[in-house]
This record gives structure tokens, C-alpha cells and sequence, in this order.
């Protein structure tokens, strides 16, 4: 009896369709909003469930929302108010988009006009390169997140022990930008123990691809989310037992912290 499970009974082929269950449509924001560039909301249209979890996805050094706009409607329709951000500059570094990926969410759930469908107690961040390093940061400063999903994650601080927010970092194999070795696996190996969190490294893909849309990205980040923002564990099955490195995998390196328990301060049952 979870208040916050949306949508049917997930499986295989629900997380990785390029639509999920609800309908979703966008509302546009002006650049003229105060903390970040503007965006786009996607979002469901049906309010019979109630509310929804909110996120919100940063691009990357020198790119725009539409780096990342594949996601908008894919995320949204399995259930969430999904905001996909322009930073102030192109060239913004990325504490500076951490704190504008702040400053989206809580425009997202003060001011938008979809304010009443979103959940301001379970809100997500996620970021491409600069802005990954930026959703780490974010998830630093406001531990009452419940799930950051870093993309090709890029910054100069490497230890992220004092973050309390569960955590998937998502790292390419062949990133000659934000190479793993130096970014990504030491994020996550700096992550505290303790800490639901996951290392998912996708064979043979470059620092681009989360730019463009992919089935395994989306499954992954779609499950993340699911679990930990909606604290739903019909997606647990998509994470724990983790999935296969072997030569003909999709995934040259995982890591993960199986099985996920959902945080204390997590739980707000009624």
C-alpha cells in the first residue's frame, strides 16, 4: 500500500518503451525566469493518481535543453513532472548549474503552472557532463532529494562522501571528455557505503550518448527513479540482482550497492 506508485505493474517492456503509460504534454518557461535559463515541463496530463515526482535534467558545457529533450516525455510518461533546463550561460561550470538545477526545482514546485501536480517532497536531479557534476552538487546541498542520476558526470572534486541522496552515475566506456577512470567510477566510489547507489558503465559509448535517445539509459534512469522517488519496489527487479558485464552485455562495468533499502528519513507513509 505505497501512496505514491503510479501506473500499472512495470515489466520489461514497459521500462524500455519509447512511451509510457500516461499521456504526457509541455508547458514552455521564459529565460526570463530568475536562477536559471527557462526550460520545458513535460508532464502528465492525468491527475487521478495524485501528484507526481519531480525532476529536473541539466545539459552539459556549451549545450542547451535540447541535448537532453529525448527524455521529457519518455520520463514523464512513466509518472513524473519532468523539467529540462537551460542554464544562464553555455558555459556555466558546474556548481554553478548544480545551484540552477536548485532553482529550477523550486520553480518547479512554487511558481509553474503545474505546481499542483508535483510532489514538492520527492524531487530528483539529473545533469549531462558539467551538469552531472552539477546534479552531484545539488544532491550535496539539499540531502532531502531523493534520487540523483549524474549522466557522463564531469567535475574537478572527487570525493562526494557527504552526499545522502541515493545515487546512480551513469559513465561511458569510451569518454575521451569526462573519461571514467578520472570522473565517474571515483564519484561513485567516493559515495558513502551506506548509500543506495549504482555505477552503470555503458559498453562502447561515448560522452555523447546521453544526448541521444537510448533504451538502456532511459530503462535504468526510469527504474532509479521509480525506487527512490516513488519509493516503489515493483522496480527493484530492474536494478537488484544487477545486470551482466559479460562480453556481450550492454554494460562494460557495474557497481552497485544491491539490494536497495529506501532510506529512514525517506519514509513518509501515512
Amino acid at each position: 500500500s505505497n501512496p505514491y506508485e503510479r501506473g500499472p505493474d512495470p515489466t520489461e517492456s514497459s521500462v524500455t518503451a519509447s512511451r509510457g503509460p500516461f499521456a504526457t504534454t509541455t508547458d514552455s518557461v521564459s529565460s526570463l525566469v530568475s536562477g536559471f535559463g527557462g526550460g520545458t515541463i513535460y508532464y502528465p496530463t492525468d491527475t487521478s493518481e495524485g501528484t507526481f515526482g519531480g525532476v529536473v535534467i541539466a545539459p552539459g558545457y556549451t549545450a542547451t535543453q535540447s541535448s537532453i529533450a529525448w527524455m521529457g516525455h519518455r520520463i514523464a510518461s512513466q509518472g513524473f513532472v519532468v523539467f529540462t533546463i537551460d542554464t544562464n550561460t553555455r558555459y556555466d561550470q558546474p556548481d554553478s548549474r548544480g545551484r540552477q538545477i536548485l532553482a529550477a526545482l523550486d520553480y518547479l514546485t512554487q511558481q509553474s503552472p503545474v505546481r499542483d501536480r508535483v510532489d514538492p517532497n520527492r524531487l530528483a536531479v539529473m545533469g549531462h557532463c558539467m551538469g552531472g557534476g552539477g546534479t552531484l552538487r545539488a544532491a550535496e546541498n539539499r540531502p532531502s532529494l531523493k534520487a540523483a542520476i549524474p549522466l557522463a558526470p564531469w567535475h574537478l572534486q572527487k570525493d562526494w562522501s557527504n552526499v545522502r541522496v541515493p545515487t546512480m552515475i551513469i559513465g561511458c566506456e569510451n569518454d575521451t571528455v569526462a573519461s571514467v577512470s578520472t570522473h565517474a567510477i571515483r564519484f561513485y566510489e567516493s559515495l558513502p557505503s551506506s548509500l543506495p547507489k549504482a555505477y552503470l558503465e555503458l559498453r562502447g559509448a561515448d560522452h555523447f550518448a546521453p544526448n541521444r535517445p537510448n533504451t538502456t539509459i532511459a530503462k535504468y534512469v526510469i527504474a532509479w527513479l521509480k525506487r527512490f522517488v516513488d519509493e516503489d519496489e515493483r522496480y527493484e527487479q530492474f536494478l537488484c540482482p544487477p545486470p551482466d558485464t559479460g562480453l556481450f552485455s550492454d554494460f562494460s562495468d557495474y557497481r552497485d550497492s544491491c539490494p536497495h533499502t529506501t532510506l529512514e528519513h525517506h519514509h513518509h507513509h501515512h
